[in-house]
């Protein structure tokens, strides 16, 4: 890939940072170098912002016809050049490169292009006289210029989680990705520039301090971030000194409940694919599974065995269930809970690292924990699945609970009352039943508690790019 298609992209051109800065971009396959990126400074944060609030009179007064007509060009540009796209993210990530063709594309794809739709169906309340003699309207406008701040395990699918409701709202953006996997999201800002006016989508790489300036900036009014809980906690902070509206998606710990009537074969099958899949790098990765003691034992057996043929592998290795952990601090983290796990803790199956180039991690499961254990309690986030015994079913729904996140769950069973039962009592933002893991665009994308608020996707999801006005006649 070319220098040039990982440098900013700011008022519909691609330019350097202001001071020449930059960072090493590092191959997780490999361990070493692969290109640079901007670090960009608040010269560069404050040239994008101005130049989205610029651009926001304009495009907030397109119709919702000519939004849509530009998301659904951007989606089959995205098509069009898959292949570059497929090397900007697997560089940067590791990921399978057919894993990302096959399944992360064409989703990415139908997210432009469900936004598309939806910008044309805003929902709203009708007209009418809730006085004598007055009518009144209820508006939906957009909310401005948003800063959006996206994380490196999906570096693309996220930043047009985040950029395709926002400009279907008729806002204006400044992203800024991942310093890790800045490829693909400046990528999409060359794609895009051919089917918006300038400066609608900005894109601005760099480091901690970048992001800390672009939620800084006065110009910005929503910050919209898919990151951890502390970024989040760091950032809801810094936004309310101005008072902007803010959209966390942070980290999961989601907890499966298998019962004894569940169809095992099938649950072992799914989660071990699911847990996973994208080296575990998933905030809603079956991580945490809780089992029934009558069917611990056996449950734990098949699952171990079926997760030791999960196997890590290079972006082109046809056999790759996964790659590596994207980067060394995170292979670093997930090795430290390991290597912290008390001594009643089990490793069943894996517990490794790989002796090879890169940040490969073998798919490990761990058994023997307790509730208060650290690795229970946090997010791992790389290829390691922890498996608990629960007594009843209120005891499962407690110790799925017990935890400081919520984003996602699931149920396995046979029994309709108690998977609706487990739904209601469930504190997450998104719960399945013997699935896990499925998004699909038309639903809501959110958590709970520690895990953030606001959704991504969904009309749910495009109503948060907007803000409401009475207007009474």
């Amino acid at each position: 890939m070319a220098d040039t298609d990982r440098l900013n992209h700011i008022g519909g051109r691609d330019v350097p940072a202001a001071s020449g800065a930059i960072l090493p971009l590092i191959d997780p396959a490999t361990g070493l170098p692969h290109g640079t990126a901007p670090l960009s400074g608040p010269k560069d944060v404050d040239a994008a912002c101005r130049s989205a609030d610029e651009a926001f009179h304009g495009w907030s007064s397109t119709t919702p016809a000519q939004r849509q007509t530009a998301l659904l060009r951007i989606a089959d540009a995205l098509e069009r050049e898959a292949d570059a796209l497929a090397a900007a993210e697997v560089t940067d990530t590791g990921k399978p490169r057919a894993l990302f063709l096959a399944d992360e594309l064409p989703a990415i794809v139908d997210v432009l292009r469900y936004f598309a739709g939806a910008a044309r169906n805003l929902p709203g309340a009708a007209a009418a006289e809730y006085t004598p003699g007055r009518t009144s309207v209820v508006r939906r406008e957009p909310v401005g210029v948003c800063g959006q701040i996206t994380p490196w395990n999906y570096p693309l699918m996220m930043a047009v989680w985040k950029v395709a409701p926002a400009l279907a709202a008729g806002n204006t953006v400044v992203l800024k990705p991942s310093d890790t996997t800045p490829s693909s999201a400046a990528l999409l800002a060359r794609l895009a520039a051919e089917h918006l006016p300038p400066g609608v989508l900005n894109v601005v790489c760099g480091d901690r301090d970048t992001g800390r300036a672009l939620v800084a900036h006065p110009h910005i009014r929503l910050v919209a971030v898919t990151g951890s809980v502390r970024a989040g906690q760091e950032i809801a902070a810094a936004a309310a000194v101005d008072l902007k509206r803010l959209h966390l998606e942070l980290g999961g710990n989601a907890p499966v409940l298998v019962h004894a009537d569940a169809d095992l074969d099938d649950a072992v099958e799914q989660l071990s694919a699911l847990a996973f899949y994208n080296a575990g790098q998933d905030c809603t990765a079956a991580t945490r599974i809780l089992v029934d003691r009558r069917i611990h034992d056996g449950f734990l057996a098949h699952f171990a065995d079926r997760a030791a043929r999960r196997l890590p592998g290079a972006p082109d290795d046809e056999h790759a269930d996964f790659g590596p952990v994207a980067n060394a601090a995170q292979l670093a983290a997930v090795r430290g809970l390991l290597e912290r796990l008390p001594d009643h803790a089990e490793v069943i199956t894996g517990g490794a690292a790989l002796d090879r180039p890169g940040y490969f991690h073998q798919a490990t499961v761990v058994a023997g924990v307790r509730q208060r254990d650290e690795i229970v309690q946090s997010e791992v986030f790389g290829p390691v699945v922890t498996v608990q015994p629960f007594t009843d079913e209120s005891e499962a729904v407690r110790m799925a609970n017990d935890v400081p996140q919520g984003l996602a769950a699931s149920v396995w069973t046979r029994d309709h009352d108690r998977a609706m039962r487990a739904s209601r009592a469930l504190r997450t933002g998104i719960v399945w039943v013997n699935t896990h893991g499925t998004t699909v665009s038309e639903m809501p994308h959110g958590g709970v508690r520690h895990s953030g608020y606001g959704s991504d996707l969904s009309l749910t999801g495009l109503l948060d790019y907007t803000q409401v006005k009475h207007v009474m006649l």
